[in-house]
Protein backbone atom coordinates (compact mmCIF):
# COMPACT_ATOMS: atom_id res chain seq x y z
CA UNK A 1 0.00 0.00 0.00
CA UNK A 2 1.56 3.32 -0.91
CA UNK A 3 -0.10 6.67 0.83
CA UNK A 4 0.73 10.08 -1.26
CA UNK A 5 -0.69 13.56 -1.74
CA UNK A 6 -0.62 15.45 -4.79
CA UNK A 7 -1.72 19.13 -5.00
CA UNK A 8 -4.19 21.00 -7.32
CA UNK A 9 -5.21 24.55 -7.44
CA UNK A 10 -3.09 25.22 -4.28
CA UNK A 11 -4.24 22.57 -2.06
CA UNK A 12 -3.20 19.18 -1.28
CA UNK A 13 -4.87 15.63 -1.46
CA UNK A 14 -4.23 13.01 0.62
CA UNK A 15 -4.40 9.35 -1.58
CA UNK A 16 -3.13 5.89 -1.16
CA UNK A 17 -2.74 2.92 -3.74
CA UNK A 18 -3.52 -0.46 -3.54
CA UNK A 19 -2.04 -3.07 -5.79
CA UNK A 20 -0.30 -2.66 -9.15
CA UNK A 21 -0.89 -2.62 -13.03
CA UNK A 22 -2.39 -0.24 -14.91
CA UNK A 23 -6.21 -0.68 -14.93
CA UNK A 24 -6.86 1.92 -12.72
CA UNK A 25 -10.18 1.26 -10.21
CA UNK A 26 -10.46 4.77 -8.16
CA UNK A 27 -13.42 4.43 -5.18
CA UNK A 28 -14.42 7.29 -3.91
CA UNK A 29 -15.92 8.23 -0.23
CA UNK A 30 -19.13 9.57 1.05
CA UNK A 31 -20.05 13.05 2.38
CA UNK A 32 -18.00 13.73 5.53
CA UNK A 33 -16.43 10.59 5.96
CA UNK A 34 -13.05 9.64 3.97
CA UNK A 35 -11.06 7.16 2.31
CA UNK A 36 -11.07 4.77 5.50
CA UNK A 37 -14.49 3.49 4.47
CA UNK A 38 -13.61 1.73 1.37
CA UNK A 39 -10.16 0.60 2.31
CA UNK A 40 -11.26 -3.07 2.68
CA UNK A 41 -12.88 -3.19 -0.50
CA UNK A 42 -9.74 -1.76 -1.79
CA UNK A 43 -7.22 -4.79 -0.56
CA UNK A 44 -9.80 -7.14 -1.40
CA UNK A 45 -9.98 -5.92 -4.95
CA UNK A 46 -6.06 -5.55 -5.29
CA UNK A 47 -5.62 -8.96 -3.94
CA UNK A 48 -7.66 -10.02 -7.05
CA UNK A 49 -4.75 -8.14 -9.33
CA UNK A 50 -6.37 -4.68 -9.82
CA UNK A 51 -4.90 -1.33 -8.84
CA UNK A 52 -7.04 0.82 -6.92
CA UNK A 53 -6.78 4.30 -5.87
CA UNK A 54 -8.55 5.94 -2.57
CA UNK A 55 -8.24 9.62 -2.45
CA UNK A 56 -9.85 12.03 0.37
CA UNK A 57 -12.16 14.99 -0.98
CA UNK A 58 -11.07 18.41 0.63
CA UNK A 59 -12.37 18.79 3.87
CA UNK A 60 -12.52 15.29 4.38
CA UNK A 61 -9.77 13.33 5.66
CA UNK A 62 -6.33 13.36 5.47
CA UNK A 63 -6.62 16.18 2.23
CA UNK A 64 -6.58 20.53 3.05
CA UNK A 65 -9.60 21.48 4.33
CA UNK A 66 -9.75 25.14 3.27
CA UNK A 67 -13.27 27.18 4.65
CA UNK A 68 -14.21 28.44 1.55
CA UNK A 69 -17.76 26.99 0.77
CA UNK A 70 -17.29 27.11 -3.16
CA UNK A 71 -14.14 24.53 -3.08
CA UNK A 72 -16.90 21.93 -1.97
CA UNK A 73 -19.14 21.97 -5.25
CA UNK A 74 -19.54 18.48 -6.37
CA UNK A 75 -18.73 19.78 -10.00
CA UNK A 76 -15.31 21.27 -8.54
CA UNK A 77 -14.90 17.53 -6.49
CA UNK A 78 -14.83 16.36 -9.97
CA UNK A 79 -12.31 18.83 -11.63
CA UNK A 80 -10.12 17.56 -8.67
CA UNK A 81 -10.54 13.97 -9.51
CA UNK A 82 -9.41 14.46 -13.43
CA UNK A 83 -6.69 16.32 -11.61
CA UNK A 84 -5.77 13.00 -9.12
CA UNK A 85 -5.49 10.95 -12.86
CA UNK A 86 -3.39 13.54 -14.46
CA UNK A 87 -1.01 13.28 -11.32
CA UNK A 88 -1.39 9.25 -11.12
CA UNK A 89 -0.73 9.52 -15.47
CA UNK A 90 -3.99 7.59 -16.03
CA UNK A 91 -5.36 8.21 -19.33
CA UNK A 92 -8.15 6.24 -18.55
CA UNK A 93 -10.04 4.34 -15.31
CA UNK A 94 -12.77 2.56 -13.94
CA UNK A 95 -14.24 5.26 -11.08
CA UNK A 96 -16.91 5.24 -8.77
CA UNK A 97 -17.80 5.71 -5.39
CA UNK A 98 -20.59 5.56 -2.34
CA UNK A 99 -23.11 7.98 -2.17
CA UNK A 100 -21.22 11.81 -2.88
CA UNK A 101 -18.52 9.56 -4.47
CA UNK A 102 -21.33 8.32 -6.50
CA UNK A 103 -22.72 11.76 -7.77
CA UNK A 104 -19.29 13.15 -8.17
CA UNK A 105 -18.59 10.04 -10.29
CA UNK A 106 -21.57 10.90 -12.31
CA UNK A 107 -20.11 14.48 -12.93
CA UNK A 108 -17.05 12.89 -14.34
CA UNK A 109 -19.17 11.15 -16.73
CA UNK A 110 -20.45 14.06 -17.95
CA UNK A 111 -17.24 16.41 -18.10
CA UNK A 112 -14.80 13.72 -19.22
CA UNK A 113 -16.05 10.32 -20.85
CA UNK A 114 -13.43 9.81 -22.77
CA UNK A 115 -11.85 9.55 -19.32
CA UNK A 116 -13.92 6.64 -18.03
CA UNK A 117 -13.57 3.14 -18.72
CA UNK A 118 -16.79 2.36 -16.53
CA UNK A 119 -18.56 3.74 -13.59
CA UNK A 120 -19.48 1.28 -9.97
CA UNK A 121 -22.34 3.87 -8.15
CA UNK A 122 -22.67 2.94 -5.07
CA UNK A 123 -26.21 4.47 -2.91
CA UNK A 124 -26.21 7.44 -5.76
CA UNK A 125 -28.55 10.34 -3.95
CA UNK A 126 -31.12 11.85 -6.44
CA UNK A 127 -34.33 13.22 -6.75
CA UNK A 128 -36.16 11.16 -4.10
CA UNK A 129 -33.70 11.88 -1.69
CA UNK A 130 -33.80 15.37 -1.92
CA UNK A 131 -36.94 15.63 0.94
CA UNK A 132 -34.62 13.42 3.14
CA UNK A 133 -30.88 14.99 3.02
CA UNK A 134 -32.84 18.24 3.61
CA UNK A 135 -34.13 17.19 7.36
CA UNK A 136 -31.01 15.23 7.45
CA UNK A 137 -28.05 18.00 6.70
CA UNK A 138 -29.74 21.62 7.01
CA UNK A 139 -30.47 20.71 10.72
CA UNK A 140 -26.76 19.89 11.04
CA UNK A 141 -25.47 23.16 8.81
CA UNK A 142 -27.57 25.56 11.42
CA UNK A 143 -26.01 23.47 14.03
CA UNK A 144 -22.22 23.71 13.45
CA UNK A 145 -23.34 27.40 12.87
CA UNK A 146 -24.80 28.34 15.92
CA UNK A 147 -23.88 25.73 18.21
CA UNK A 148 -20.68 25.76 17.06
CA UNK A 149 -18.87 26.30 20.33
CA UNK A 150 -20.48 22.92 22.23
CA UNK A 151 -20.44 21.37 18.95
CA UNK A 152 -16.62 21.46 18.64
CA UNK A 153 -16.30 20.66 22.41
CA UNK A 154 -17.92 17.65 21.61
CA UNK A 155 -15.65 16.52 18.45
CA UNK A 156 -12.49 17.58 20.42
CA UNK A 157 -13.73 14.66 22.83
CA UNK A 158 -14.36 12.06 19.82
CA UNK A 159 -10.92 13.04 18.47
CA UNK A 160 -9.24 11.70 21.33
CA UNK A 161 -10.65 7.81 21.25
CA UNK A 162 -8.35 5.74 20.29
CA UNK A 163 -8.70 4.31 16.59
CA UNK A 164 -9.21 0.84 15.95
CA UNK A 165 -8.28 -2.13 13.46
CA UNK A 166 -11.72 -1.20 11.45
CA UNK A 167 -11.34 1.25 8.64
CA UNK A 168 -14.72 1.77 8.73
CA UNK A 169 -15.33 2.44 12.30
CA UNK A 170 -12.13 4.59 11.48
CA UNK A 171 -13.75 6.62 8.92
CA UNK A 172 -16.95 7.19 11.40
CA UNK A 173 -14.90 8.45 13.69
CA UNK A 174 -12.83 10.86 11.56
CA UNK A 175 -16.56 11.62 11.16
CA UNK A 176 -17.70 12.46 14.32
CA UNK A 177 -13.97 14.63 15.61
CA UNK A 178 -14.12 17.09 12.23
CA UNK A 179 -14.11 20.62 12.42
CA UNK A 180 -17.70 22.55 13.33
CA UNK A 181 -15.85 25.02 10.39
CA UNK A 182 -15.11 22.39 8.39
CA UNK A 183 -18.14 20.82 8.83
CA UNK A 184 -20.43 23.82 7.50
CA UNK A 185 -18.22 24.98 5.07
CA UNK A 186 -18.52 21.10 3.66
CA UNK A 187 -22.28 21.23 3.98
CA UNK A 188 -22.52 24.54 2.31
CA UNK A 189 -20.59 23.70 -1.00
CA UNK A 190 -22.51 20.49 -1.49
CA UNK A 191 -25.45 21.84 -0.69
CA UNK A 192 -25.59 24.63 -2.71
CA UNK A 193 -24.25 23.20 -5.61
CA UNK A 194 -25.50 21.13 -8.31
CA UNK A 195 -26.04 17.66 -6.64
CA UNK A 196 -26.29 15.48 -9.83
CA UNK A 197 -26.25 15.93 -12.82
CA UNK A 198 -29.46 16.76 -15.00
CA UNK A 199 -31.91 14.03 -16.08
CA UNK A 200 -30.76 14.80 -20.12
CA UNK A 201 -27.48 14.57 -19.04
CA UNK A 202 -27.72 11.51 -17.20
CA UNK A 203 -29.58 9.77 -20.03
CA UNK A 204 -26.12 10.83 -22.25
CA UNK A 205 -24.09 9.23 -20.57
CA UNK A 206 -23.13 5.91 -22.24
CA UNK A 207 -20.19 4.64 -20.15
CA UNK A 208 -20.93 1.20 -18.87
CA UNK A 209 -22.28 1.31 -15.22
CA UNK A 210 -22.83 -0.99 -12.46
CA UNK A 211 -25.22 0.43 -9.83
CA UNK A 212 -25.88 -0.72 -6.45
CA UNK A 213 -28.45 -0.15 -4.00
CA UNK A 214 -30.82 -1.13 -1.25
CA UNK A 215 -33.52 -0.70 0.69
CA UNK A 216 -34.54 0.68 3.78
CA UNK A 217 -32.34 3.85 3.54
CA UNK A 218 -34.29 7.46 3.13
CA UNK A 219 -30.89 9.46 2.01
CA UNK A 220 -30.10 6.13 -0.70
CA UNK A 221 -33.52 5.07 -1.52
CA UNK A 222 -33.85 1.68 -3.87
CA UNK A 223 -36.03 3.82 -6.17
CA UNK A 224 -33.01 6.25 -7.27
CA UNK A 225 -30.65 3.83 -7.79
CA UNK A 226 -33.03 1.64 -9.72
CA UNK A 227 -34.10 4.30 -12.05
CA UNK A 228 -30.74 5.75 -12.74
CA UNK A 229 -29.49 1.79 -13.57
CA UNK A 230 -32.78 2.10 -16.16
CA UNK A 231 -31.89 5.17 -17.74
CA UNK A 232 -28.15 4.98 -18.32
CA UNK A 233 -27.58 2.97 -21.92
CA UNK A 234 -25.59 0.61 -20.39
CA UNK A 235 -26.18 0.70 -16.90
CA UNK A 236 -27.21 -2.48 -14.57
CA UNK A 237 -28.67 -2.95 -11.45
CA UNK A 238 -27.03 -4.81 -8.29
CA UNK A 239 -29.00 -5.18 -5.58
CA UNK A 240 -27.16 -5.26 -2.15
CA UNK A 241 -28.97 -6.58 1.19
CA UNK A 242 -27.98 -3.64 3.46
CA UNK A 243 -25.28 -0.61 3.16
CA UNK A 244 -23.23 -2.53 4.88
CA UNK A 245 -23.16 -5.40 3.12
CA UNK A 246 -19.75 -4.13 1.18
CA UNK A 247 -17.86 -3.23 4.09
CA UNK A 248 -18.96 -6.05 6.48
CA UNK A 249 -19.80 -9.29 4.00
CA UNK A 250 -18.32 -7.84 1.12
CA UNK A 251 -17.59 -11.34 -1.05
CA UNK A 252 -20.86 -11.24 -2.71
CA UNK A 253 -20.75 -7.71 -4.04
CA UNK A 254 -17.18 -7.28 -4.25
CA UNK A 255 -17.62 -10.66 -6.94
CA UNK A 256 -19.86 -8.68 -8.89
CA UNK A 257 -17.56 -5.79 -8.86
CA UNK A 258 -14.50 -7.85 -9.83
CA UNK A 259 -16.35 -9.45 -12.88
CA UNK A 260 -18.07 -5.98 -13.93
CA UNK A 261 -13.96 -4.38 -13.70
CA UNK A 262 -12.65 -7.18 -15.94
CA UNK A 263 -15.38 -6.30 -18.42
CA UNK A 264 -14.65 -2.65 -18.72
CA UNK A 265 -11.48 -3.00 -19.58
CA UNK A 266 -11.94 -5.72 -21.96
CA UNK A 267 -14.07 -3.23 -23.73
CA UNK A 268 -12.69 -1.17 -26.77
CA UNK A 269 -11.78 2.27 -26.08
CA UNK A 270 -14.91 3.12 -28.46
CA UNK A 271 -17.30 1.30 -26.95
CA UNK A 272 -15.80 2.05 -23.42
CA UNK A 273 -16.93 5.92 -24.29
Amino acid sequence: MEFSTFEYRGHQHAYEIHGEGEQLFVYLHGLLMDRQMNRTLATTLAERGHRVALVDFLGHGQSDKPLHAGSYRMDAYAEDMLAFFDHLGADQAVVGGVSLGADVSLHLAVAAPDRLRGLVLEMPVLEWAVPAAALLFTPMLLTMHYAARPAGWAMRQIARIPRTTNSTLNSVLALLSSSPEVVKAVLHGVLTGPVAPTVEQRRAIDTPALVIAHGRDLIHPFSDAESLAAMLPNGRLAPAHSMLELRMRPDRLTDQITDFLDEAWRRPTAVAR
